[in-house]
């Protein structure tokens, strides 16, 4: 039996490297913003956000830095937040997400990550993409 001598996506900061640090990350995060003000699978998320995406990508390079293990950016720059309490204030339903999904999912394509890393980011971003849907869901909920 052979044992890895990769750390395992999730530890540490593996997913942070995995991602090619800040510079990969921002990379990730400037295609996800490209498909999504091109693609028109992404019409209706395009629309929940501002015409200029410059703080949206800033906002999104450094959550997800200190979310894959990196730097907690975010945390320093604007604070700690909840991902699903804050997109709750928009309609988010199944079709939302996987519209985000797919954003995501071709922005991961197209970087030079691992198969296995690019399986595993999809999959972890599908966690906190479920729980904005059921908080979105919730809060319309309780407002009726």
């Amino acid at each position: 039996m052979t044992k890895s001598t990769h750390p395992l996506f999730g530890t540490a900061d593996a997913s942070y490297q995995a991602a090619g640090e800040l510079e990969g990350i921002h990379q990730l995060v400037a295609d996800f913003y490209q498909i999504m003000d091109s693609w028109t699978g992404a019409a209706k998320i395009r629309a929940m956000h501002k015409a200029d995406l410059s703080q949206s990508e800033d906002k999104l390079t450094c959550f997800l830095s200190g979310w894959l293990g990196g730097p907690r950016l975010y945390q320093e720059r604007y604070g700690s937040i909840s991902i699903p309490a804050f997109h709750a204030q928009w309609s988010i339903d199944a079709e939302a997400r996987d519209a985000w999904l797919g954003c995501m999912q071709q922005a991961i394509d197209r970087q030079p990550y691992s198969a296995d890393f690019k399986r595993y980011l999809l999959a972890q971003l599908s966690i906190p993409a479920n729980r904005v849907v059921q908080a979105s869901q919730a809060r319309q909920q309780a407002a009726q």
